[in-house]
């Protein structure tokens, strides 16, 4: 049991720059004392006390105002950062090193009885405000963005954004770096792309920068055949992207702001 204990503790060291010692973990993190209380009533729900563990269970959510069900699993250095709203369902599933933050919901979507809730697979991380409804898995790893409403099951290693959550998977390595290259040759830093949580509109913009990678080869291809039979079209210079020929498109942008 103290082995367990100072194991969270050790979490929250590893998952918040503002820890400063044990001892204040212990005695001002609610997230701790919510999962401490929560592991002592899910071992009376196991033994079939269901009154004193739903007791607990509510002590635990006038302490903290974080709320798990006694039913709930629980794994190993689960840490809650913050936690004040937190909801988490009867059927709930919480793997290893898993993070929530404040607001969160493990919730259902059925009066059902059986499984209806959400279990979320080793590493997982969840946003502020986001809401996990239903039965489904989230996989190892995986990112829920804050406010996000997910209703369905995320990849291992994606990003879910969004309300309804749309899922995100970020590009390989190769495919960033090709888009990098196209975005400096244009001139431009395409929003997003770099990020560990690109929005949608990165996303379009990302498979533009493909759909012009390909493009572009295409017609180095067609230059190349066309100066091999002996004509100098593509020596002519691509005409440059002057930032004076876009100056009124963007007074006229700026004046609609401001009106």
């Amino acid at each position: 049991m103290f082995a367990r204990m100072r194991e969270d503790i050790q979490s929250v060291f590893s998952r918040d720059p503002a820890a400063r010692n044990a001892f204040e973990i212990v005695t001002c993190y609610p997230g701790l004392h919510a999962i401490w209380l929560h592991r002592v009533a899910h071992w009376l729900w196991g033994y079939d006390w269901k009154w004193c563990a739903r007791m607990v269970s509510n002590f635990n959510r006038w302490l903290t105002g974080i709320e798990i069900h006694p039913g709930a699993k629980v794994g190993r250095r689960f840490f809650i950062d913050h936690g004040m709203g937190i909801v988490i369902g009867e059927t709930a599933e919480i793997g290893d090193d898993v993070t929530l933050y404040q607001g969160v919901t493990l919730g259902g979507t059925s009066w059902n009885k059986g499984k209806r809730h959400p279990t979320l697979e080793d590493g997982v991380v969840v946003g502020a405000g986001a809401k996990v409804l239903g039965p489904f898995t989230v996989g190892a790893g995986a990112k829920i963005g804050s406010n996000a409403v997910v209703t369905k099951p995320v990849p291992a290693g994606a990003t879910a954004v969004g309300i309804p959550g749309r899922v995100i998977v970020k590009p390989n390595g190769e495919q960033e770096a090709k888009r990098k290259a196209m975005a400096e040759k244009f001139g431009f830093d395409a929003y997003g792309l770099g990020q560990d949580m690109p929005d949608p509109v990165a996303r379009s913009i990302g498979q533009l920068l493909d759909h012009l990678q390909v493009v572009d080869a295409r017609l180095e291809g067609m230059c190349k055949a066309l100066q091999d039979l002996g004509s100098d079209y593509c020596a002519k210079d691509m005409p440059t992207l002057r930032d004076e020929d876009f100056a009124a498109v963007k007074e006229a942008d700026d004046g609609e702001v401001r009106s």
